[in-house]
């Protein structure tokens, strides 16, 4: 039985030992904590709708259910060459016949971001955001920003959709309790249009609704770094706030960038349509990148999600059983790129969509958070193999 090794327990690393384990192969996956962690709904852990707890899925949980191994460690180093992997125990794997890298990606590192929390970073950030908001709430007045930055190296390592979900969850918490009107929201980012990915349609509904909800925007100046005051600009302004959430954008994995893996100019694995890297001599490696960590190609807009990660680890499943059966029927991600979300507000959502054809989105007052709430349960029991998967879900 062929030996397939999976560095990374997200949305890709998670997919990939499951239908790989389901081919029957033997899978080990290498997680850096214990837990999978359900990103799209952590927004609600800041307001207090949802616990910690409920975000995240023992991984003993997953393997009990699918049967594939599970080693909880840090990667140190790989070495593509010599079909070797080295953990932060000292442990080293070196008998594997296939290796799925899907760590995720590093972050960027502005001056000074030590001063922000980020709901895209370390899962535990999430209890920052929310300690720190917490504490504004007890004051009772106070400015909060929240915003999202680029890498200009590679533009669909930007994530900034939940920065827009979790600062409407929070103009919606404080208008619950009646203090919305003692609390100054501002939205940042470096780029002119923020959001222009989405399409031109959400671009505007989005700028409607940060002036129907009152939210200050500053878009279009080069963040320099931030400090206790608040975020700071190219050009010697501040933007001044008693709590800043920022989301750097994703940056080359540190292991990565120090193997010998091939990478783009940002750090990611260079990998072909079906997510395999190639050798020198351009035939298929043994190795895969799926997910944040792997170099996403194709159209401006395109954006590194969740449900773009489990189609690549899909079909890095099905290309690597096609592989060991003498197939060609292989799989790429190309005709499956594009961005897909129910961006949440706490009292509703929109629905949003765009592929090389059309790009739209669309209000769904209330019935939109239950369906988004109604996803996180999905997301969980359907992993668990305790409901069916509903494909492009």
């Amino acid at each position: 039985m062929k030996k397939i090794l999976i560095l990374g327990g997200g949305f890709a690393g998670v997919d990939a030992a499951i239908h790989l384990q389901k081919m029957k192969y033997d899978v080990t996956l290498v997680s850096d904590r214990e837990y999978f962690y359900i990103y799209p709904t952590s927004i609600w852990v800041p307001t207090h709708e949802s616990e910690f707890s409920e975000v995240c899925l023992d991984l003993s949980e997953l393997q009990k259910a699918h049967g594939f191994d599970v080693l909880i460690d840090k990667v140190a180093q790989i070495s593509a060459q010599e079909n070797r992997v080295t953990l932060e125990s000292g442990n080293v794997i070196a008998d594997y016949d296939y290796l799925i890298l899907a760590m995720g990606a590093s972050k960027m590192k502005p001056k000074g971001v030590e001063n922000t929390l980020s709901i895209c970073g370390a899962p535990e950030q999430a209890l920052g955001i929310r300690d720190a908001l917490d504490k504004l709430v007890a004051q009772g007045h106070g400015k909060i920003a929240m915003g999202f930055g680029g890498n200009p190296k590679d533009t669909s390592a930007v994530r900034g959709g939940p920065g827009f979900e979790l600062l409407f969850n929070v103009h919606n918490m404080l208008k619950k309790k009646g203090i919305r009107d003692n609390f100054e929201l501002t939205f940042f980012a470096p780029m002119p249009e923020p959001g222009k990915r989405m399409g031109p349609q959400a671009l505007k509904m989005m700028d409607v609704m940060f002036n129907k909800l009152g939210i200050h925007k500053h878009f279009g100046k080069k963040i320099t770094g931030f400090s206790e005051k608040g975020t700071h600009f190219e050009d010697g302004s501040t933007l001044e706030a008693d709590f800043t959430m920022f989301i750097p954008a994703g940056d080359g994995h540190d292991v990565i960038k120090a193997s010998d893996l091939p990478t783009n100019a940002a750090g990611f694995v260079k990998t072909d349509d079906y997510s395999c890297v190639l050798k020198e001599d351009g035939t298929p490696s043994n190795v895969y990148a799926v997910g944040d960590i792997a170099s996403l190609e194709g159209y401006d807009w395109r954006a590194k999600q969740g449900h773009i990660a489990e189609v690549m680890a899909k079909n890095v499943a099905h290309n690597i059983d096609a592989r060991e059966n003498g197939r060609n029927d292989f799989k790429g991600y190309h005709g499956h790129l594009n961005i897909l979300c129910v961006m949440d507000s706490g009292d509703g959502a929109a629905f949003v969509y765009r592929d090389e054809k059309r790009a739209f989105m669309f209000p769904m007052p209330v019935v939109g958070h239950l369906l988004k709430k109604g996803w996180g349960k999905y997301c969980r029991y359907s992993k668990l193999g305790k409901i069916p998967r509903i494909p492009g879900m």
